[in-house]
């Protein structure tokens, strides 16, 4: 049976594009999270926040919401590496160090640099990479910050339309940006970017928006006119009609994903690049999805 992530039973009060922004009101997100690993047919499937190497987080503090996705390099796995550990530990600490307050709402590559710098610190040797995406709401200026480092993402759909996205980060065709820590003596030979390279954004949301946040298994296997489509089902802020949407959308791609026929997001990049290929994309699928809502205690 698969294992179902969520977070939140919050009352919103807010309708869909129902309520106008107001100065005074505090805002918070309502979440759930739903995913398939990639063995998820064989029947493997990680504990916690986990889909196979994909890992993910939902915190609560007193003055923030905070969303994240990390999406462990599989490659890792050929030189007896499980590449789950290094994107459920630092989504762990990203995690810890929200629910301690170590952080500033604005500065989501602020939670992303020292949980990364903790784990480089860390007694236990911890070898991997990982792309990340931190979103954060903070519910007293409505204003959602961002960083995206690599191919995970997210959207914020108003309306029905994207009005917001994340830019993907590739060195090359299929080789994202990732956060790195390589063995003793491979720290040159192992692709490594620094937080600071990712990508920031600061833009005021509604009530009523949706956010989406995942990792690449779901972009490389649904393009934004099929996500827009199931989201257009989803008319209420109740946990339960999101968590239905968000495990809708994650078992289409997951179906579509290995479909040899279908021509893929992935497969479409991939012919742009001079490769003949056709089909989906097998891989861990992580969706984390949001509404903007007045915030109860």
């Amino acid at each position: 049976m698969l294992s179902v992530l969520s977070y939140g039973r919050l009352v919103a009060r807010a309708v869909l594009g129902g309520l106008s922004q107001t100065d005074g009101r505090d805002y918070s997100l309502v979440s759930a999270s739903y995913g398939f690993g990639k063995d998820f047919r064989k029947g493997i499937l990680k504990k916690g926040m986990c889909y196979g190497d994909d890992a993910c987080f939902i915190a609560r503090n007193r003055s923030a919401d905070v969303l994240g996705v990390a999406d462990g390099v599989g490659g890792w796995r050929d030189y007896g590496v499980d590449p789950s550990q290094f994107s459920a530990t630092l989504m762990r600490t990203c995690e810890r160090l929200v629910k301690e307050g170590r952080f500033t709402p604005s500065n989501p590559v602020g939670i992303l640099t020292t949980g990364y710098y903790e784990l480089l610190q860390n007694k236990v040797p911890l070898l991997g990479s990982s792309t990340a995406c931190i979103v954060v709401l903070d519910r007293r200026s409505h204003r959602l910050h961002t960083c995206n480092l690599g191919d995970s993402g997210f959207l914020v759909v108003r309306g029905g339309e994207v009005v917001h996205r994340s830019d993907e980060q590739q060195h090359y065709f299929n080789t994202p940006f990732q956060l790195s820590i390589a063995p003793p003596g491979a720290e040159g030979v192992v692709l490594s970017d620094s937080p600071d390279a990712a990508d920031s954004s600061s833009f005021d949301v509604q009530l009523g928006d949706i956010i989406l946040t995942a990792t690449d298994g779901l972009f490389d296997n649904m393009p934004d006119y099929m996500i827009l489509k199931e989201l257009k089902k989803l008319k209420t802020t109740n946990y339960d009609s999101i968590l239905q949407t968000a495990q809708s959308i994650a078992k289409q791609a997951h179906d579509l994903a290995y479909d040899p026929n279908y021509m893929s997001p992935f497969a479409q990049f991939a012919c742009d690049n001079g490769l003949n290929v056709r089909g989906g994309k097998p891989d861990d699928i992580t969706v984390l999805l949001s509404i903007v809502a007045e915030y109860t205690d």
